[in-house]
């Protein structure tokens, strides 16, 4: 669970949106958006102190005005202030994400590499995979080594919708491997 600086838990509200990916549940904080999960997604992949649902806050609404934009081809960064749960190295692994460019890809390697644990590979993979602002922090432009598709908490055939979208090259995937 998230916890202030004093330690108390840190609680957080939702407000569901529907997109060209499936329904997606957009959590924030007073402090920034904390969270986009998946209509799938596995319980306590992300924990976060969820207490209620608030369809205005300003976080959450302004999250679902720039995600319209980015499903209409209109934007390509987001202009968004985040709030990030989770280990030191998963910070770090998040904030390389932010850094890869739409219609790109980045392998794990690669990530390793950027943020100076080169060796790290599997762990950055795991981080990745804990990543709790899905398509805001493109967790979906991330690839094997040798450009195939990965695990994504929202399932692989929204990473191959979102990298088609994008128009990233990727290497055809056989889904029933």
């Amino acid at each position: 669970m998230a916890r202030t600086a004093r330690g108390a838990q840190k609680d957080y509200v939702y407000k569901i949106v529907n997109s060209p990916v499936g329904e997606l549940k957009l959590v924030a904080s007073h402090e920034g958006l904390a969270a986009i999960l998946w209509d799938n997604d596995r319980p306590n992949r992300v924990r976060l102190n969820i207490v209620a649902e608030d369809v205005n806050h300003p976080v959450l609404i302004e999250t679902e005005r720039q995600l319209r934009e980015y499903f209409a081809g209109e934007r390509q960064v987001f202009e968004l202030p985040l709030d990030f749960s989770g280990t030191e190295f998963q910070k770090k692994v998040w904030q390389a994400l932010l850094t890869i460019p739409f219609g790109e890809t980045r392998s794990y390697a690669e990530i390793a590499v950027q943020i100076g644990a080169p060796k790290a590979i599997r762990a950055v993979g795991a981080a990745n995979g804990r990543n709790p602002v899905s398509i805001v922090t493109p967790c979906h432009r991330v690839v094997g080594s040798a450009g195939d598709l990965r695990g994504f908490a929202g399932g692989l055939e929204r990473k191959t919708y979102l990298l088609e979208f994008e128009g990233s090259e990727t290497k055809t995937f056989n889904f029933a491997a």
